[in-house]
């Protein structure tokens, strides 16, 4: 178990704290304030999930909602509860009744287990809104009887009071204040205290002055007696509602289940804004015992340096060293605060970060010592660890800090280094620091610990917080001593105490630092150069797209200039033709002349891809290629300058010049809008995509060239498409007498795309 010995010295309670802040209701507040991690897989899974579903789909507002616990432990005890306490119920019930409406509305599901607690309290509410004012009064219409008695009184007071006002205008002279006033729940008039016998009547008070004594007119008894009665009768009726109310909620079944809820779904609110405010991001599980943590942050410290480690099966400890005042703690409590975060519902101050479930964080931070219990700093710490020692295991996660402090440096790293050798045995993940150079090398020559420092900068002498895993850092010591200006001599001296060994050590550990910021730097410079080199590709994309454009237009332009030609050499072929039309011996010669001419013509032409005539061809239907996505759709709707094109799942709406037309195999690309056979023509004319008026010439011309060579059957492919060109062609051949009969193609070779005509020859 996590116990609160550990939450404390990795300071979870602000956490805690910060929750409660973000409560709407007390109950929420007391949830928050005891909120504990848990090590049950399954909890905190759903823990998880239903904050996402708070952040995502289920916006969750307690307005309303108050803690109407109090009310109800009176209830339980017996006692009545007023009528202002009985609205608050009923508010509460009202309002978590529409919060689980909203839930159960727009929850993604992982909510709807926590709101489906809360009960059905219709009849109850309702019940008693209809029967009480908003200011805790009851309603005249409360019952029969109540809006009966009600109706009485007020005409009884009007009657007291005309009949008060009467007998003071006939004893104006005996009156101390022309005034009706109420005592003792009487109606009454002030008279002089010297003329009290020349008012009949019941003294039924006097001032403090005695000055003054307040008479109730014997004509007004029977109407205060009334008055009073039906006062009597409407209180007791009033006290009978109430009653009733109070044992309608003291018999209302799953009231304290549905104020569990709502502190749950509290909670849940409070986690969803801490989320929010903190940027807060959450973890993937691992199952495996991997830690993963990117650019993991102290939540509770602004601005603080973002750091990223890994621990896994076959790297279980992180030996941090640096200097002090470094970030070595800050990154120790970084990650135990991510897991009991984590374990507790909560995302982790991180960019991302995969956690597994952890039974135990053992910890072993700050200075322990206790002078009650004469515990030195280093007997303190020898208790604490003596603890993790006992209780490590695989499912523990272990935070030491300045292991092998506070004794002789020497023994102090030799006990260390044993006790890192026995965690490690009993399969223990986690972070220690030490400022021992024996336990860096130890580090350095197991592959289950990874070295890692504390950056320093000692121009500046300061620290920058940055972990870098790999190289065991220095403590900078006489580094600093140096820079501060502290004597050269003492330094020089501070050196040969120190020894050859160490000396050389630090001298190690500096050039492999220097060795490592020449790689960041070299690394920061690679990256650089493959930021600009995958800029640069990006630019020569688009000069390539751009030469792809020109080419294409200079294509369309060449193809005008080409339809121009072949235009003019038509007209003259027609021209031949009319010459010829009398001369029934050369005709053959003629046509045979015409067709090569033709068949030449048609090949020099210049060929552009249907792609290249895409926006005349772009419909519904069309199948196309999207480069910028690398792949293939349909083309579901024309919206002007867009399309909205079907991709697998996705519908995405583009440019049209982001689309191209899919070419279908076996066909040649438009030419002045008529497709051309791949073949030389023998005994059939390709129309696609050719105009009405042209498809009809060419079909004319090609009627006249088949009967000049005495075909007696051709075959004329219009497509099949919305059945236009079909249809031109058909009403075509129906009225030339050269055509003997016609009908579709065979299903194998073109159906309904292809017209089969038979000449007369």
């Amino acid at each position: 178990m996590i116990t609160n010995r550990a939450l404390e010295v990795l300071e979870f309670q602000p956490i805690r704290l910060a929750l409660a802040e973000r409560s709407s209701t007390n109950m929420g507040r007391e949830l928050a304030l005891a909120l504990h991690p848990t090590s049950d897989a399954y909890q905190i899974r759903t823990m998880i999930e239903q904050l996402e579903d708070a952040l995502i789909g289920s916006s969750l507002h307690l307005g309303g909602i108050t803690d109407v616990r109090g009310v109800l432990n009176k209830l339980v005890q017996g006692q009545l509860v007023g009528a202002s306490e009985l609205l608050e119920v009923a508010y509460t019930l009202d309002a978590a009744m529409t919060l689980r409406r909203s839930i159960a509305q727009h929850s993604l599901g992982p909510l709807l287990h926590v709101a489906e607690k809360i009960g059905q309290h219709t009849i109850l509410t309702r019940s008693i809104l209809e029967k009480l004012n908003r200011d805790g009064s009851v309603r005249d219409d409360a019952s029969p009887k109540l809006r009966q008695l009600r109706r009485r009184l007020e005409p009884l007071r009007s009657q007291i009071r005309d009949s008060l006002t009467r007998i003071m205008e006939r004893s104006a002279e005996y009156l101390q204040d022309k005034l009706i006033t109420i005592r003792r729940d009487r109606y009454v008039i002030p008279v002089r205290s010297s003329f009290e016998n020349q008012v009949p009547g019941i003294v039924v008070d006097s001032s403090s002055s005695q000055q003054t004594v307040f008479i109730e007119p014997a004509s007004v008894v029977p109407l205060n007696n009334e008055l009073a009665r039906t006062v009597i009768e409407e209180e007791q009726e009033v006290a009978r509602i109430l009653l009733e109310l109070t044992r309608m909620v003291a018999d209302e079944p799953g009231l304290w289940e549905s104020l569990r809820a709502v502190a749950e779904l509290d909670l849940i609110a409070a986690k969803a804004a801490l989320c929010k405010d903190w940027d807060l991001t959450r973890p993937d599980s691992s199952p495996e015992g991997e830690f993963e943590l990117i650019d993991v942050r102290h939540p509770l410290i602004d601005n603080c340096i973002p750091n990223s480690y890994r621990l896994d099966k076959g790297r279980r400890l992180l030996l941090i060293t640096g200097p002090n005042m470094g970030g070595k703690t800050v990154t120790l409590k970084s990650l135990g605060l991510a897991v009991a975060m984590h374990q507790s519902g909560l995302f982790v101050k991180a960019y991302s970060a995969k956690l597994p479930i952890v039974e135990e964080i053992l910890c072993d931070i700050g200075d322990g010592q206790n002078l009650l219990e004469s515990l030195s700093t280093f007997a303190a710490h020898l208790k604490n660890l003596s603890v993790i020692l006992e209780r490590a295991g695989a499912g523990s996660l272990v935070l030491i800090d300045e292991l092998g402090s506070g004794t002789d440096p020497s023994e102090g790293a030799a006990l260390s280094q044993a006790m890192i050798e026995q965690l490690l045995t009993q399969g223990a993940r986690g972070i220690i620091t030490s400022h021992l150079t024996p336990l860096k090398i130890f580090a350095s020559e197991r592959q289950d610990v990874v070295n890692a420092s504390m950056s320093f900068d000692v121009e500046n002498l300061r620290p920058t917080y940055k972990l870098s895993i790999g190289a065991p850092g220095r403590s900078y010591a006489l580094a600093i001593a140096r820079r501060l200006g502290f004597p050269n001599s003492v330094v020089t001296r501070g050196e040969t105490i120190l020894g050859p060994e160490g000396l050389q050590v630090e001298k190690l550990l500096e050039a492999l630092e220097t060795e490592r910021k020449n790689l960041e730097t070299d690394a920061a410079a690679a990256r650089k150069a493959a930021s600009h080199a995958e800029q640069q590709e990006k630019e020569w994309r688009t000069k390539l797209e751009q030469l792809e454009q020109q080419k294409n237009q200079f294509l369309l332009e060449a193809q005008a200039k080409a339809d121009a030609i072949y235009r003019d050499a038509m007209e003259q072929v027609r021209q031949l033709k009319a010459k010829t039309r009398d001369d029934l011996t050369e005709r053959p010669k003629v046509m045979q002349e015409l067709r090569e001419l033709r068949a030449a013509a048609q090949a020099e032409r210049p060929q552009i891809s249907a792609v290249q005539r895409e926006p005349e061809a772009l419909k519904p239907g069309a199948n196309v290629e999207v480069p910028s996505y690398g792949t293939n759709g349909k083309i579901l709707e024309l919206r002007g300058d867009d399309v909205l094109v079907q991709m697998g799942l996705l519908k995405v709406t583009l440019k049209r010049r982001d689309v191209r037309l899919k070419q279908q195999n076996g066909i040649k690309a438009p030419i002045g809008g008529v497709y051309i056979s791949p073949s030389s023509f023998t005994k059939e004319l390709n129309l696609r995509g050719a105009h009405v008026e042209e498809a009809i010439e060419e079909v004319r011309n090609f009627i006249t060239e088949a009967q000049a060579l005495r075909e007696g059957q051709i075959r004329i492919l219009h497509g099949k498409g919305e059945g236009i060109l079909r249809r031109v062609v058909r009403d075509y051949l129906r009225t030339d007498k050269r055509i003997s009969s016609y009908a579709d193609a065979n299903p194998n070779e073109g159906g309904h795309g292809v017209t089969v005509a038979n000449i007369r020859v």
